[in-house]
């Protein structure tokens, strides 16, 4: 049975076909949106990442510099740490500039990467022309997907001459 409808005979049967294809291109449109959010998530997450990787970096090349500064100081192992400094608990300023410069190193640490017990760093010197090693430990599970790594903590390790 076919139905005029201005210049066109449409079939009977074919009633509502439209209203069926707007809600599948509004599905198809949903779940595409829903794909671009998770990806956006996705992406601020990395970028959280990468931006505590790029403090760490930055953190040792600090306290590097600053161990160039008192070079002799450096080389003598007073910047050494025997224990990874916490960042939760800083040391306390000695009467020396390698004290000094370690408790503003452990606080930019406390700054940069949070305030926790997860963030430490540790400073290794050997050898007479000073080859230092520096690791800085820090939480970054709040960035890391579970599927990669459960605990997130991530260490960024410098080594460097000074």
């Amino acid at each position: 049975m076919m139905r005029r409808s201005g210049f066109r005979n449409v079939p009977i049967s074919q009633r509502g076909v439209g209203l069926i294809e707007v809600l599948v291109a509004v599905l198809v449109l949903s779940i595409g949106f829903l794909g671009m959010a998770a990806m956006q998530a996705r992406s601020l997450s990395m970028n959280n990442s990468a931006m505590a990787r790029s403090m760490a970096t930055m953190d040792s090349y600090s306290i590097l510099d600053a161990m160039r500064a008192d070079l002799v100081s450096a080389q003598n192992g007073n910047y050494n740490t025997s224990t990874p400094v916490k960042a939760s608990a800083c040391p306390a300023a000695t009467g020396t500039l390698a004290g000094a410069q370690l408790t503003q190193w452990c606080n930019q640490l406390a700054l940069n990467l949070g305030a926790s017990a997860s963030t430490t760093g540790t400073i290794n010197c050997t050898g007479s022309p000073g080859i230092c090693t520096i690791k800085v430990t820090y939480d970054d599970s709040k960035s890391v997907s579970a599927a990669t790594d459960t605990s997130g903590t991530q260490t960024v390790t410098t080594q460097a001459m000074l």
